[in-house]
């Protein structure tokens, strides 16, 4: 994982069941969590912003990713869209240049 970025376009991992694909992107990020390598940053867009807030339980993992010096961002015009920016918990905002500027330096690993 290191080295790489992590692109998250929805709040769930998979198409199908809502709750299904929620419950999977936590186990996701439960178990990179726990990884000794880590990648250098998550960025999340469109609906992966949900993920930021506590609404979403991904949040409590991407927290202690941040924590262990895991660069968390959320894409403004997503943040915008759903009306986030009072909800975040985790990460800051960012821009899709930032997202453009990281894709061409490390390797992307889309999860969507």
């Amino acid at each position: 994982m290191r080295n790489k970025v992590i692109l998250v376009s929805s709040n769930q991992l998979g198409r199908g069941d809502q709750v299904l694909g929620e419950n999977i992107l936590e186990t996701f990020f439960t178990i990179l969590k726990q990884r000794e390598e880590l990648p250098l940053a998550i960025f999340c867009m469109n609906s992966g912003v949900l993920t930021l807030t506590d609404d979403s339980f991904v949040s409590v993992h991407l927290k202690e990713l941040e924590e262990k010096g895991v660069e968390v961002l959320g894409c403004k015009t997503c943040v915008d869209h759903y009306q986030l920016e009072d909800k975040l918990v985790v990460g800051k905002i960012s821009g899709m240049a930032q997202f453009i500027d990281l894709s061409a330096k490390y390797e992307v690993l889309t999860i969507s």
